[in-house]
């Protein structure tokens, strides 16, 4: 694993990679997890978002719709330009999720010396999205977010991550930078892959 891990590293240098999934599917555990393991910086577009809204006391998101993207623009992609990720790779959390935002994402993070290099997709059943939604509910364990408490929001997400995110990933994946990753595994499982996926990319780079 400490080899992978280095090759991934040094292929990788301050670059991003891109995580995405239903919701449910574990983009921000997997993530913070990548990002720890690869001393990098962990992004989410998510909360970025729910922190902007309760500090401009707006609710854009609530009933489990995308923000416009003018605003994602403005409230997201000046993160890629920070001073204290200037030398940090990043690991991204469903940066740029409605369909026409992937450009304008990889233009920014490479100009700010992190271009995307992979995109991760995490995938489950929306079947088993619904499975964990109700054991989330049951366990208490997603905090106050509204989307994890109420059906009808939560199958506004499922919607919007059907119609305005699957394009998004086409897009990634005839660039071939879409990396396809069983979401329904164990928590470590799901890790073991990426890890061994991102490997066989970084040493397919040196050849």
């Amino acid at each position: 694993m400490e080899e992978k891990i280095a090759t991934i590293k040094d292929w990788l240098k301050t670059g991003s990679i891109n995580i995405f999934g239903l919701p449910m599917s574990g983009k921000d555990t997997q993530g913070i997890k990548l990002a720890e393991a690869l001393d990098a910086k962990f992004l989410s577009s998510g909360m970025i978002i729910r922190a902007m809204e309760k500090e401009t006391k707006q609710d854009l998101s609530g009933q489990g719709n995308l923000i416009p993207t003018n605003i994602f623009y403005e409230w997201v992609l000046p993160y890629f330009e920070r001073r204290d990720l200037f030398n940090k790779p990043l690991i991204l959390s469903s940066i740029g999720r409605w369909q026409g935002e992937e450009g304008q994402v990889m233009s920014v993070a490479a100009g700010a010396n992190h271009e995307i290099k992979a995109v991760i997709f995490l995938r489950i059943t929306e079947a088993e999205a619904e499975k964990r939604f109700e054991a989330a509910k049951t366990l208490g364990d997603r905090g106050e977010r509204t989307d994890d408490q109420d059906p009808a929001v939560f199958k506004t997400r499922l919607q919007e991550f059907r119609e305005k995110t699957l394009p998004v990933l086409r897009h990634y994946q005839s660039l071939n930078l879409l990396i396809n990753i069983d979401g329904a595994q164990s928590r470590e499982d799901v890790f073991n892959e990426i890890v061994a996926k991102l490997y066989l990319l970084a040493s397919q780079s040196r050849v």
